[in-house]
């Protein structure tokens, strides 16, 4: 049982701390639209259902604060459960209560975090039941890692009886992709828009091609079932989606790997290439997906002619003759720089630095991008999180748009938790971390009342020892009695109480 009381939930950090952070969010902006919780009870809200976190950067520890206040926004009460939308204004090419499943992989992974999990119980279901029993309509307009971002969030509730009873649900999802977007090759197509990421170079609103977006996810999800069915002892089940994940794995390595390029790359229906390499090359790492001899990619990061920019990762590599060819602000996704596409490749950059063996890029390219990442949330000299940006001004292209304020299209929560921190959900009681923050960056930190596995946690690093009053080093508290110490920033493993 998690603890009710403030006084029970946070170790460390009180929230009084925080509160100036949301009342100034509250006196910066008109209220455009209001959903279940309304500026004024959202601190309330918020310092019953968030873990604290604070840390000497004052400039990351706001944008902490403000995407949760950003993300509680989209929070809609519906008569049959809570949803979260991806826009807080309507849109056309939404569905039911303004829903929209482009992005729910990330909504599911930011609210993991959260103490009250009726919200995203309410929207898993929804997705695989909200139409008479089934899923809406419009949940396979968008390419989506479902249920990958289901079984990713067990991991941190422990549920094991919400995701095994959605095993059926989740099996019969898959299997219409394949009806709907299987080639006889065994990989899936899909048009550019429908990856939510139209205009790019590799492909258009209406042509299909085999991308390593869909491909990647359906490996993700494939893994995922195989899992959950594992956990509700379904072994026949288990072992076809693992054939599956298996079989897609080797054709996403043999036929979507670009030897010549050293990239992941889009390929058209007849075979050939596109020829250019674009952010989304590394989304097969989300998913563990490549085998060792791939890393080579990762060398682009850092290469101002690959991805590297000043205000963030570029869609597309900057060398190819056709970036930022497609004018501007109809959601190109041809150069610019989108948190959508930018929260996946720090999960998929995390996942490289912790289970590959590499030299191409470190722990200081994750948390650099990290802090590019959190200065460029910014439009008029306040936090803002908008659609995209441009590459070398900031400017939100979108900036001045309504449809654009709060675009609940990224990350950012889950980024800190799990990346800079360094807390890697996992299926048993050994609690595992591994900060990407850099030695010598930060004196201190400390991450207070994350609910994981039915205990409260409580993460710190402490220098010297004189901020948080302990003994100096990386330590992990569970319910509040210590698990876990270290004297130095780096990988350490305990086990729950």
């Amino acid at each position: 049982m998690l603890p009710s009381s403030a006084a029970e939930t946070f170790q460390l950090l009180k929230p009084s701390s925080f509160a100036p952070y949301v009342q100034h969010f509250n006196s910066m902006e008109d209220e455009n639209w209001t959903n279940f919780v309304s500026n004024a009870q959202s601190w309330n809200w918020l310092q019953a259902s968030i873990p604290l976190f604070e840390c000497p950067d004052r400039e990351v520890e706001e944008m902490y604060y403000y995407r949760w206040w950003s993300f509680r926004k989209h929070l809609v009460q519906t008569p049959s459960g809570f949803v979260f939308t991806e826009f807080l204004t309507p849109v056309r090419h939404a569905g039911a209560y303004n829903t929209i499943s482009c992005a729910v992989g990330h909504h599911l992974a930011e609210g993991r975090w959260m103490r009250d999990q009726k919200y995203l119980d309410d929207y898993a279901r929804f997705w695989l039941q909200g139409t008479s029993g089934r899923p809406p309509p419009h949940f396979h307009r968008y390419s989506s890692w479902f249920a990958a971002a289901v079984y990713d969030r067990y991991l941190v509730n422990g549920d094991r009886k919400f995701v095994v009873e959605l095993l059926d649900e989740l099996t019969a999802d898959y299997r219409t992709w394949e009806t709907e977007r299987e080639l006889p090759s065994g990989l899936f197509w899909q048009n550019d828009v429908w990856d939510g990421m139209e205009e790019s170079i590799s492909g258009s609103r209406t042509v299909k091609t085999v991308r390593p977006t869909i491909n990647s996810y359906m490996y993700g999800n494939a893994k995922a079932i195989a899992a959950i069915a594992r956990l509700g002892e379904r072994k026949t089940r288990a072992m076809e989606f693992e054939v599956k994940a298996s079989e897609l794995k080797r054709r996403v390595q043999e036929k979507l790997w670009n030897p010549e390029a050293q990239f992941f790359e889009v390929r058209e229906l007849d075979g050939s290439f596109s020829n250019v390499r674009e952010e989304l090359g590394f989304i097969p790492w989300c998913f563990d997906l490549p085998d060792a001899g791939h890393e080579a990619a990762w060398a682009q990061l850092k290469d101002p002619d690959g991805f590297q920019a000043t205000y963030g990762l570029t869609t597309a590599e900057r060398r190819h003759p056709q970036f930022r060819s497609h004018g501007c602000c109809k959601c190109e996704w041809d150069g610019p720089v989108w948190p959508f596409a930018t929260s996946q490749t720090l999960n998929a950059l995390a996942n490289v630095l912790r289970d590959y063996s590499q030299s191409f890029v470190a722990s200081r390219d994750y948390f650099d991008a990290f802090l590019t990442y959190t200065r460029c949330q910014h439009f008029g000299g306040k936090p803002y999180i908008g659609e995209y940006i441009d590459e070398t001004t900031g400017q939100w292209l979108k900036g001045k748009a309504e449809r654009s304020r709060y675009y609940n299209h990224s990350t950012y929560a889950d980024l800190l938790i799990t990346g800079v921190v360094g807390l890697r959900p996992r299926a048993d009681d050994t609690i595992e971390i591994d900060p990407l923050l850099p030695d010598g960056v930060w004196d201190w930190f400390c991450l207070d009342g994350v609910a994981y596995h039915g205990r409260m946690l409580t993460i710190l690093w402490d220098r010297d020892g004189k901020r948080y009053g302990k003994r100096a080093g990386l330590r992990v508290l569970a319910n509040g009695k210590e698990i876990a110490h270290a004297d130095k920033l780096g990988k350490l493993t305990g086990r729950l109480p």
